[in-house]
């Protein structure tokens, strides 16, 4: 396949580590990849291995870590992830006691491991300070909260940007399934303005044609283009449908024959 030069801007979203997704993306120019590890099927071995295979491609990975912890976090960013996705943050102090993790003292509270990202030595401020830099800080805004205090959340020092997750926050704003109805673009307008107010990033997963055009026209960073099983799924349906038509076709020219 011809490699197309990487564009940070679209990723694709891996629920298990698959090196095949990843080198067919990156052939096509993505040059990001979400780690889904809350919800995926990525153990800490994986993780290790996986994170410098993508980041040797030349593309950036966003780590969605298990949950909003110290631990998780952590780990992630020793590994080498670009950027850490924090899911489930309920509110600004929520946010501000949780993103820290993710940031060395004494903008933040992150633990120094003298491993990968240390180059398995010691550090220096220097370092210190290009690794608050270089790595980014997302927490998701999926909680009805989260949403409702986004402007505090991004004034944050050690956040730099959001993450949205559509579905957890219409379920969590009581519209039930997200549908991308104007109430669930009303929640995407917010972000996107409080995010440009703050001079922030923000990222959207966009399965859908709707979705693509509103991250484009509204400034998104970086837009998460499609997600490994819903890929799998269209790739799989596509040939099947294509051959059970033409088997139609074939039958219905058949009877016509026999008439």
């Amino acid at each position: 396949m011809h490699t197309q030069p990487a564009d940070r801007r679209y990723a694709i979203w891996l629920s298990d580590p698959s090196v095949a997704a990843v080198e067919i993306a990156r052939g096509i120019g993505y040059g990001a990849v979400v780690l889904d590890i809350e919800h995926g099927s990525f153990d800490l071995a994986d993780l290790e291995r996986f994170i410098p295979f993508i980041k040797a491609l030349g593309m950036e990975v966003l780590a969605k870590v298990l949950g909003p912890e110290r631990g998780p976090i952590q780990q992630a960013l020793d590994f080498g992830a670009d950027t850490v996705v924090i899911p489930h943050i309920a509110s600004a102090a929520h946010a501000k006691a949780i993103t820290g993790f993710a940031k060395f003292p004494p903008l933040g509270d992150r633990s120094f491991a003298g491993g990968r990202t240390a180059g398995y030595g010691g550090f220096t401020d220097a370092w210190l300070t290009e690794q608050d830099s270089r790595t980014r800080c997302l927490p998701m805004i999926e909680d009805a909260g989260a949403i409702e205090d986004i402007a505090e959340i991004l004034a944050l020092a050690t956040v730099d940007g959001v993450f949205v997750g559509p579905s957890d926050l219409s379920l969590r704003r009581g519209r039930g399934a997200y549908s991308r109805e104007a109430g669930d673009l009303a929640d995407l307008k917010t972000v996107a303005e409080a995010a440009a107010a703050a001079g922030k990033s923000w990222v959207l997963p966009a399965w859908s044609p709707e979705e693509k055009e509103f991250a484009a026209r509204n400034g998104a960073d970086q837009l998460v283009l499609t997600m490994q099983h819903g890929a799998l799924a269209a790739g799989f349906a596509a040939p099947f449908e294509r051959m059970a038509a033409i088997t139609s076709a074939a039958l219905a020219s058949a009877e016509d024959g026999d008439g």
